[in-house]
């Protein structure tokens, strides 16, 4: 890699350019060692209740003993299905160790979403929040799934707190509807059966896939991003480099609030696992909608930094209580998943005193390429690359522009995914023959090397900082017996920054809004239900009847 790349003149003091991204041979070693080493520090709290790295390190050790003794062998697929819990980073852990490939997904999936990802994926095991068993027991038979632990929002929070917690969520709130699955284990019994079981031996180098991560794409269809051994520990080492500067001592009073669900890639490797290179401390959030509670972790403990998304800053910075918090101990803050607002960003730093630094990243590249130092922030911009990390403009064509032109961001860099699962095709249009990959985002980058994303060059709409694509939206409303044909964008909105408008032609024009929502709701995760609907008469098409969706979001904004 040259280090004639034009952001050196300007890089942030104190971080090198280039590092040794391959100080550990695994995800697992990487593990090891700040377990070891941070073994006695909090680790992760969850409600009140706090565990220490060697109490994870512990009980993640018993639950990937037991996961081999149920027959999932190295390299078998495992589905985590839960909001942030204690459970989590133990089963993530447990599962490495065992060997086995994970499956990040989100809780919030229907039936339909979660058997493609199954399916697709071929996961043989998961570990899922009873909360959303009814829908697993839905499409269970059309998987590989043969070994099933549940878990409750209590589990591991005491019995008498456990309890009061579980009885809250399944009698009060009514949060956990019936289901009947066959031979599943608790969380707990699969941590006790695992004090007498050892962990396998198995082949782990590098190279090895550890992560599945499922991302979108203009096809529409949901494609699992391999993320190996390096790929992981290379965005850790990377994103100590870029951060060692600014951490006082040895980092131990780092105190880092976690509201963004760590089955999304940004909470995954930006909280849960690059914080143990400071030895951090993770709060983990169960429910970050609750902007109350949320507020509450902030009197609990002295919270000196967090990620989050533009939505959830907004809603902070308009919360009284928020408002009202001593924020002395606060050191930074980091924005990703979606653009930052101006506004947003100014209010935070008037409320709290200290700065937004945003960032960019994707899940294909593990997630983090760029950021905003935090001794130089500059506002409106993604920052600069990480070390080890190459960024460029290219035209059309892939050929690199001069600085200050505006063309699709490229990346290249080890945190770079190995491809798309089982999609060669795919892969090959992602990742160029020399290893750039394609973001399909339209971006700058001026004289001092800062870059800024200008607009994204692919359809997908962005909800609340998801990634929502109009193909599979398309489909799902295009099997309504009612309707002829459809259409969807995303349109702006105060709260997400965007959500998804639909145009469709009816077959039947007995068909109401309010009833095509509602279909909507049956077969959609509730960010990518449309918000509005416009019936037309037409859709605009091309001259091979090609839907025109440029020519919809000229209408929305002309009017």
């Amino acid at each position: 890699m040259s280090d004639t790349r034009p952001w050196l003149k300007n890089y942030p003091k104190g971080v090198p350019a280039n590092i040794d991204v391959d100080q550990y041979a695994t995800l697992v070693d990487y593990i090891a060692d700040k377990c070891s080493t941070y073994g006695k520090r909090p680790g992760f709290s969850c409600m009140g209740k706090t565990m220490t790295y060697k109490e994870i390190d512990k009980l993640s050790d018993q639950l990937g003993a037991y996961l081999n003794y149920r027959g999932l062998q190295p390299g078998d697929k495992v589905a985590l299905m839960m909001p942030n819990l204690l459970q989590y980073p133990i089963a993530l852990f447990g599962c490495l160790k065992a060997g086995l490939t994970i499956v990040n997904t989100n809780p919030l999936y229907t039936p339909r979403e979660m058997e493609h990802q199954f399916k697709d994926s071929g996961a043989k095991g998961i570990i899922i929040a009873e909360n959303f068993c009814a829908n697993l027991e839905k499409i269970l038979p059309n998987t590989e799934i043969n070994t099933i632990i549940t878990t409750s929002i209590g589990e591991l929070l005491g019995s008498v707190k456990g309890m009061l917690v579980d009885t809250a969520v399944k009698h009060v709130k009514r949060m956990v509807p019936s289901y009947e699955l066959a031979n599943t284990v608790k969380f707990k019994d699969a941590l006790k059966q695992g004090k007498k079981l050892k962990l396998p031996q198995f082949e782990n180098d590098a190279e090895r896939v550890v992560v599945l991560q499922y991302t979108g794409g203009t096809t529409g269809v949901s494609k699992g991003a391999m993320l190996t051994n390096r790929n992981l520990v290379a965005n850790m080492l990377q994103l100590k480099a870029f951060m060692d500067p600014y951490i006082d001592g040895d980092g131990s009073d780092q105190v880092v609030l976690c509201p963004l669900p760590l089955y999304h890639i940004y909470a995954f490797t930006c909280n849960c696992l690059a914080m143990m290179n400071h030895g951090a401390h993770n709060i983990l959030v169960t429910n970050p909608r609750d902007i109350d509670n949320l507020v509450k972790e902030f009197t609990k403990y002295k919270i000196t930094g967090m990620s989050g998304v533009n939505t959830l800053y907004n809603a902070l910075n308009n919360n009284e209580d928020f408002q009202a918090l001593d924020f002395s101990s606060m050191t930074m803050a980091t924005a990703g998943g979606t653009a930052l607002q101006k506004k947003v960003s100014d209010e935070w730093t008037k409320v709290t005193g200290s700065q937004l630094a945003e960032g960019f990243g994707m899940t294909e590249a593990s997630p983090v390429v760029t950021s905003n130092p935090r001794n130089d922030i500059r506002q409106g911009t993604i920052g600069v690359p990480i070390p080890s990390t190459d960024v460029r403009i290219v035209d059309d064509s892939g050929q690199p522009l001069p600085v200050g032109s505006v063309g699709e961001l490229q990346v290249k860099g080890p945190q770079v995914m190995k491809g798309y699962y089982n999609r060669p095709e795919a892969t090959a249009d992602t990742i160029t023959a020399d290893g750039w990959l394609n973001t399909g985002d339209i971006a700058s980058m001026d004289e001092d090397g800062y870059f800024k994303i200008v607009d994204r060059k692919k359809d997908m709409i962005l909800v609340s900082g998801f990634n929502v694509y109009p193909n599979e939206i398309e489909d799902v409303v295009s099997r309504h017996e009612k309707i002829d044909e459809v259409a969807a964008i995303g349109v702006p909105d105060e709260k997400s920054g965007e959500v998804v408008k639909i145009f469709v032609t009816l077959k039947d024009s007995t068909l109401k809004k309010e009833d095509l929502i509602a279909y909507c709701r049956e077969q959609l995760t509730g960010y990518k239900v449309p918000k509005h609907i416009e019936f037309m008469k037409e859709l605009p098409k091309s001259t091979v009847g090609k839907i025109l969706r440029r020519e919809l979001r000229d209408k929305e904004i002309l009017e």
